[in-house]
Protein backbone atom coordinates (compact mmCIF):
# COMPACT_ATOMS: atom_id res chain seq x y z
CA UNK A 1 0.00 0.00 0.00
CA UNK A 2 1.11 3.27 -0.59
CA UNK A 3 0.78 5.62 2.26
CA UNK A 4 0.44 8.61 -0.07
CA UNK A 5 -2.79 7.37 -1.48
CA UNK A 6 -4.13 7.88 2.04
CA UNK A 7 -2.56 11.50 2.41
CA UNK A 8 -4.20 12.68 -0.95
CA UNK A 9 -7.97 12.09 0.70
CA UNK A 10 -7.29 14.44 2.87
CA UNK A 11 -5.39 16.93 1.22
CA UNK A 12 -8.17 16.42 -1.50
CA UNK A 13 -11.10 17.41 1.36
CA UNK A 14 -8.81 20.69 2.19
CA UNK A 15 -8.67 21.77 -1.11
CA UNK A 16 -12.62 21.53 -1.46
CA UNK A 17 -12.85 23.27 1.71
CA UNK A 18 -9.95 26.03 1.10
CA UNK A 19 -11.61 26.42 -2.37
CA UNK A 20 -15.24 26.66 -1.60
CA UNK A 21 -15.63 30.37 -2.19
CA UNK A 22 -14.98 29.66 -5.95
CA UNK A 23 -17.74 27.04 -5.45
CA UNK A 24 -19.72 29.27 -4.67
CA UNK A 25 -19.50 31.79 -7.75
CA UNK A 26 -19.82 28.77 -9.73
CA UNK A 27 -22.87 27.18 -8.26
CA UNK A 28 -23.92 28.89 -5.15
CA UNK A 29 -26.28 30.61 -7.30
CA UNK A 30 -28.69 27.12 -8.00
CA UNK A 31 -28.07 26.10 -4.69
CA UNK A 32 -29.74 29.15 -3.13
CA UNK A 33 -32.70 29.09 -5.73
CA UNK A 34 -33.41 25.46 -4.83
CA UNK A 35 -34.49 26.92 -1.97
CA UNK A 36 -36.11 29.86 -2.87
CA UNK A 37 -38.16 28.11 -5.20
CA UNK A 38 -39.70 25.97 -2.26
CA UNK A 39 -42.89 27.23 -0.62
CA UNK A 40 -42.42 28.31 2.93
CA UNK A 41 -44.45 26.73 5.35
CA UNK A 42 -44.52 23.17 7.30
CA UNK A 43 -42.17 20.87 6.20
CA UNK A 44 -40.37 23.53 4.39
CA UNK A 45 -36.45 22.44 6.40
CA UNK A 46 -36.89 18.51 5.52
CA UNK A 47 -37.72 19.40 1.74
CA UNK A 48 -35.23 22.29 1.49
CA UNK A 49 -32.37 19.57 3.01
CA UNK A 50 -33.51 16.44 0.84
CA UNK A 51 -33.60 18.83 -2.49
CA UNK A 52 -30.08 20.40 -1.02
CA UNK A 53 -28.38 16.58 -0.12
CA UNK A 54 -29.54 15.41 -3.93
CA UNK A 55 -28.23 18.41 -5.66
CA UNK A 56 -25.11 17.88 -4.02
CA UNK A 57 -25.15 14.00 -4.11
CA UNK A 58 -25.28 14.58 -8.43
CA UNK A 59 -22.47 17.12 -8.37
CA UNK A 60 -20.23 15.45 -6.36
CA UNK A 61 -21.15 11.99 -8.53
CA UNK A 62 -19.98 13.42 -11.33
CA UNK A 63 -16.80 14.52 -10.09
CA UNK A 64 -16.39 10.84 -9.16
CA UNK A 65 -17.23 9.57 -12.71
CA UNK A 66 -15.15 12.55 -14.49
CA UNK A 67 -12.35 11.14 -12.44
CA UNK A 68 -12.72 7.72 -13.65
CA UNK A 69 -12.82 8.68 -17.32
CA UNK A 70 -9.63 10.52 -16.87
CA UNK A 71 -7.92 7.78 -14.47
CA UNK A 72 -8.53 5.19 -17.60
CA UNK A 73 -6.85 7.51 -20.06
CA UNK A 74 -4.07 8.55 -17.95
CA UNK A 75 -3.52 5.05 -16.89
CA UNK A 76 -3.79 3.81 -20.35
CA UNK A 77 -1.15 6.67 -21.35
CA UNK A 78 1.60 5.91 -18.65
CA UNK A 79 1.87 2.07 -19.70
CA UNK A 80 3.47 3.54 -22.90
CA UNK A 81 4.52 7.02 -21.78
CA UNK A 82 6.70 6.64 -18.33
CA UNK A 83 6.82 10.55 -18.41
CA UNK A 84 3.20 11.16 -17.98
CA UNK A 85 3.11 11.10 -14.12
CA UNK A 86 5.78 14.11 -14.63
CA UNK A 87 3.72 16.30 -16.65
CA UNK A 88 0.53 15.47 -15.07
CA UNK A 89 1.95 16.51 -11.52
CA UNK A 90 3.42 19.64 -13.07
CA UNK A 91 -0.24 20.19 -14.72
CA UNK A 92 -1.63 19.59 -11.62
CA UNK A 93 0.41 21.73 -9.37
CA UNK A 94 0.42 24.93 -12.02
CA UNK A 95 -3.29 24.66 -12.28
CA UNK A 96 -3.84 24.77 -8.56
CA UNK A 97 -1.56 27.87 -8.16
CA UNK A 98 -3.42 29.36 -10.76
CA UNK A 99 -6.80 28.57 -9.02
CA UNK A 100 -5.03 30.41 -5.56
CA UNK A 101 -3.68 33.80 -7.23
CA UNK A 102 -8.00 33.52 -8.69
CA UNK A 103 -8.82 33.34 -5.22
CA UNK A 104 -6.69 35.74 -3.90
CA UNK A 105 -7.72 37.85 -6.53
CA UNK A 106 -4.36 38.17 -7.78
CA UNK A 107 -4.63 37.21 -11.32
CA UNK A 108 -7.53 35.41 -13.11
CA UNK A 109 -5.67 33.11 -15.81
CA UNK A 110 -7.47 30.56 -15.03
CA UNK A 111 -10.86 31.72 -16.56
CA UNK A 112 -8.41 30.69 -19.63
CA UNK A 113 -8.30 27.53 -18.34
CA UNK A 114 -11.98 27.15 -17.80
CA UNK A 115 -13.04 27.72 -21.35
CA UNK A 116 -11.51 23.99 -22.19
CA UNK A 117 -14.90 22.80 -21.09
CA UNK A 118 -17.23 25.07 -22.83
CA UNK A 119 -18.32 23.30 -25.68
CA UNK A 120 -19.36 20.42 -23.80
CA UNK A 121 -21.44 22.61 -21.08
CA UNK A 122 -22.42 24.07 -24.17
CA UNK A 123 -24.44 21.19 -25.03
CA UNK A 124 -25.21 20.27 -21.58
CA UNK A 125 -26.44 23.48 -20.14
CA UNK A 126 -29.67 23.61 -21.96
CA UNK A 127 -30.83 19.81 -20.17
CA UNK A 128 -30.49 21.83 -16.68
CA UNK A 129 -32.66 24.43 -17.62
CA UNK A 130 -35.62 21.38 -18.27
CA UNK A 131 -34.94 20.50 -14.60
CA UNK A 132 -36.16 23.85 -13.57
CA UNK A 133 -37.87 24.85 -11.53
CA UNK A 134 -36.70 21.73 -9.16
CA UNK A 135 -39.86 20.36 -7.35
CA UNK A 136 -38.13 17.25 -5.89
CA UNK A 137 -35.22 15.31 -5.62
CA UNK A 138 -35.02 13.04 -8.65
CA UNK A 139 -35.08 16.95 -10.35
CA UNK A 140 -32.34 17.86 -7.54
CA UNK A 141 -30.24 14.84 -8.17
CA UNK A 142 -30.40 15.16 -12.22
CA UNK A 143 -29.63 18.51 -12.27
CA UNK A 144 -26.42 18.15 -9.87
CA UNK A 145 -25.36 15.51 -12.20
CA UNK A 146 -25.45 17.97 -15.01
CA UNK A 147 -24.07 20.74 -12.91
CA UNK A 148 -21.34 18.78 -12.19
CA UNK A 149 -19.76 19.54 -15.16
CA UNK A 150 -19.80 23.03 -15.23
CA UNK A 151 -16.55 24.29 -16.43
CA UNK A 152 -14.29 25.30 -13.14
CA UNK A 153 -10.97 25.65 -12.35
CA UNK A 154 -10.65 24.03 -9.27
CA UNK A 155 -12.83 21.12 -10.36
CA UNK A 156 -10.06 20.91 -13.14
CA UNK A 157 -7.17 21.57 -10.44
CA UNK A 158 -8.21 18.76 -8.77
CA UNK A 159 -8.96 16.36 -11.51
CA UNK A 160 -4.84 16.62 -12.43
CA UNK A 161 -4.35 16.02 -9.41
CA UNK A 162 -6.54 12.48 -9.20
CA UNK A 163 -5.01 11.28 -12.11
CA UNK A 164 -2.13 10.72 -10.65
CA UNK A 165 -3.46 8.55 -8.33
CA UNK A 166 -2.48 4.80 -8.69
CA UNK A 167 -5.74 3.05 -9.53
CA UNK A 168 -8.83 4.27 -11.07
CA UNK A 169 -10.65 3.92 -7.98
CA UNK A 170 -8.34 5.89 -6.12
CA UNK A 171 -8.68 8.80 -8.48
CA UNK A 172 -12.58 8.71 -8.21
CA UNK A 173 -12.33 8.63 -4.38
CA UNK A 174 -9.68 11.91 -5.16
CA UNK A 175 -12.35 13.58 -6.69
CA UNK A 176 -15.14 12.67 -4.05
CA UNK A 177 -13.29 13.77 -1.27
CA UNK A 178 -12.61 16.65 -2.74
CA UNK A 179 -16.81 17.47 -3.50
CA UNK A 180 -17.20 16.85 0.13
CA UNK A 181 -14.86 19.48 0.70
CA UNK A 182 -17.03 21.71 -1.31
CA UNK A 183 -20.20 20.43 0.48
CA UNK A 184 -19.90 22.65 3.63
CA UNK A 185 -20.00 25.85 2.15
CA UNK A 186 -22.83 24.37 -0.45
CA UNK A 187 -25.27 23.54 1.97
CA UNK A 188 -24.20 26.81 4.11
CA UNK A 189 -25.47 28.56 0.90
CA UNK A 190 -29.00 26.72 1.00
CA UNK A 191 -29.41 27.82 4.42
CA UNK A 192 -27.73 30.44 4.87
CA UNK A 193 -27.23 32.54 1.09
CA UNK A 194 -26.57 36.17 2.60
CA UNK A 195 -23.96 35.43 5.05
CA UNK A 196 -22.04 32.90 2.77
CA UNK A 197 -22.41 36.06 0.41
CA UNK A 198 -20.51 38.00 3.31
CA UNK A 199 -17.60 35.62 3.26
CA UNK A 200 -17.51 35.29 -0.57
CA UNK A 201 -16.65 39.07 -0.65
CA UNK A 202 -13.82 39.09 1.99
CA UNK A 203 -11.22 40.26 0.87
CA UNK A 204 -8.53 38.85 3.89
CA UNK A 205 -10.56 35.23 3.54
CA UNK A 206 -10.16 35.28 0.02
CA UNK A 207 -6.65 35.99 -0.02
CA UNK A 208 -5.59 33.68 2.68
CA UNK A 209 -7.09 30.32 1.30
CA UNK A 210 -5.66 31.58 -2.24
CA UNK A 211 -2.02 31.63 -0.50
CA UNK A 212 -2.84 28.14 0.90
CA UNK A 213 -3.97 26.87 -2.91
CA UNK A 214 -0.73 28.33 -3.70
CA UNK A 215 1.27 26.44 -1.39
CA UNK A 216 -0.93 23.04 -2.13
CA UNK A 217 0.41 23.68 -5.93
CA UNK A 218 3.76 24.24 -5.18
CA UNK A 219 4.05 20.96 -3.09
CA UNK A 220 1.94 19.38 -5.63
CA UNK A 221 5.44 20.15 -8.04
CA UNK A 222 7.86 17.56 -9.31
CA UNK A 223 10.77 19.38 -7.93
CA UNK A 224 9.02 19.89 -4.70
CA UNK A 225 8.61 15.99 -4.67
CA UNK A 226 12.19 15.69 -5.37
CA UNK A 227 13.29 17.82 -2.75
CA UNK A 228 11.04 16.58 0.03
CA UNK A 229 12.55 12.99 -0.80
Amino acid sequence: MNPELYLSYPSAFLIGLLGSTHCLSMCGGISASLSMALPVGKGFRLRQSLLLIAFNSGRIGSYALIATLVAILSTSAANQWAELGIILRSIAGILLIFMGLSMGQWWQGIRYVERIGAPLWKRLSPFTRRLLPVNHAGQALALGALWGWLPCGLVYSTLGWAALQPTVGSAALTMMFFGLGTLPSMLATGYAASWISGLKSNQMFRKFTGALLILFGLWTLPLMAVVGH
